[in-house]
């Protein structure tokens, strides 16, 4: 009987979650609308207190019709994982995520490092839509280029060379080579369309970025061969030797330790998303692209070349891809088709942050890190965590699908 029990826990709350949480999410739009009361945002609240309380907290709920805000929601958002996790607990007590608080401190702490470099993928996808309205197919390959060309730069330094140098260098060569495949690609496939030349431009961007894709996919492969390639690491050959709460090698704060390598690509993300929110924001030239992403005729009026700054978002948007492909090629092994899967999961970010918002990608990237880690550490079978690694993110993407079609941050088009 011990061994049917957690069966039935687990059934037994995924049969409540989705009973009160469909009915919260149909009825409780429809009360505020009974009573002429603004809908919004209530289908949300509605999901999260059905499958909280049930009807101890929809009832009240529709009773009492209270003002929702962002701040109900992330409430309701975190009791209910609260919730969820102290059902989690009562179904796998043995897990290390139930038993080992250090454990989860330090699995949170791997997922922001990875969420930083995610969003910095995500950020050049988001921009290059924000500016041109193109989802880019293209984006994952970037992504990829960018860690072979940081990888055989740092190798024919030091071989060619015989001068070994860090891979930090690698994150700006990698940089300038995609952004030149982006400076190049965009008038040349692109401007056709937002010059009124094609007459579908919508499946145009389609077709012609995923063109893109499969030419650097299979151009990789052939160069390169599918065998997997690894750049040396940002701080190689130190060992764990022990400087206090310093090692050469990782980092140690109390009971976290951050992997100096995740850590040094992680505080590069994070500066070059910071000085591309300076650029944006204290830059004419940053005040002309967000200008464009608002209003190009306005901008145009106002002097703004459009079709340069479409170029210019493309060429930034792929760079951003490179360099997190770089960051990441002294930590993952490389191969030309990752480039999938980062694409696929840009793509997961961007929607969970906002189509067209910077910050919006920022804050998608930490989160999907985050439910990546915790989802592939938690995961009740340890040897098929990892297997699932980038069905979590789809989970968040299907949820967000279903519950804020247009993301955090992002807004409804008039």
């Amino acid at each position: 009987m011990q061994n049917i029990e957690p069966t039935w826990i687990l059934l037994g709350t995924i049969a409540w979650l989705l009973i009160w949480g469909i009915l919260g999410g149909v009825r409780t739009p429809n009360v505020y609308r009974l009573k002429n009361l603004n809908p919004e945002g209530t289908r949300v609240v509605g999901i999260f207190a059905g499958m909280l309380g049930g009807p101890i907290l929809l009832i009240p709920l529709w009773y009492f019709t209270p003002v929702v805000s962002s701040r109900v929601t992330a409430v309701f958002a975190i009791l209910l994982t609260i919730a969820l996790y102290r059902v989690f607990a009562l179904y796998d007590p043995d897990n290390l995520c139930v038993t080992n608080f250090n454990y989860v401190v330090n699995q949170t702490a791997n997922g922001l490092q990875i969420g930083f470099i995610y969003a910095l993928m995500a950020v050049g996808l988001t921009l290059i839509y924000g500016i041109q309205g193109v989802i880019s197919f293209a984006h994952g390959q970037h992504y990829m280029i960018g860690g072979f060309i940081s990888f055989f730069f740092l190798k024919w330094m030091a071989e060619s060379v015989g001068l070994p140098i860090n891979p930090l260098w690698g994150i700006l060569v990698a940089g300038i080579g995609t952004a030149v495949l982006g400076l190049i690609f965009e008038p040349l496939f692109l401007r056709p369309m937002h010059l009124g030349q094609i007459e579908r431009p919508g499946e145009y961007a389609i077709l012609v970025t995923f063109g893109l894709a499969f030419l650097l996919e299979n151009t990789t492969l052939s160069i390169v061969g599918p065998f997997p390639q690894k750049a040396p690491g940002y701080t190689p050959g130190l060992g764990m030797v022990n400087l206090g709460p310093w090692l050469l090698g990782s980092l140690e704060l109390g009971p976290i330790r951050l992997v100096a390598d995740r850590l040094v690509a992680a505080g590069a993300s994070v500066l070059l998303i910071g000085l591309l929110l300076l650029f944006l924001n204290r830059t004419w030239i940053g005040r002309a692209l967000r200008a464009v992403s608002m209003d190009k005729q306005a901008a145009a009026v106002a002097g703004v070349n459009p079709l340069r700054m479409n170029t210019l978002a493309f060429g930034i948007g792929t760079m951003l891809a490179g360099m997190s492909g770089a960051a990441l090629v002294p930590i993952f092994s490389w191969v030309p088709w990752i480039g999938v899967e980062a694409a696929g999961r840009s793509f997961v970010i961007i929607v969970l942050g906002g189509l067209g918002s910077v910050p919006g990608a920022l804050v998608g990237g930490l989160i999907i890190g985050l439910v990546e880690a915790m989802g592939t550490a938690c995961f009740p079978d340890p040897t098929r965590g990892l297997a699932y690694k980038t069905a979590f993110g789809l989970v968040i993407f299907a949820l967000m699908l279903l519950f804020r079609p247009t993301g955090l941050f992002g807004r409804k088009e008039s």
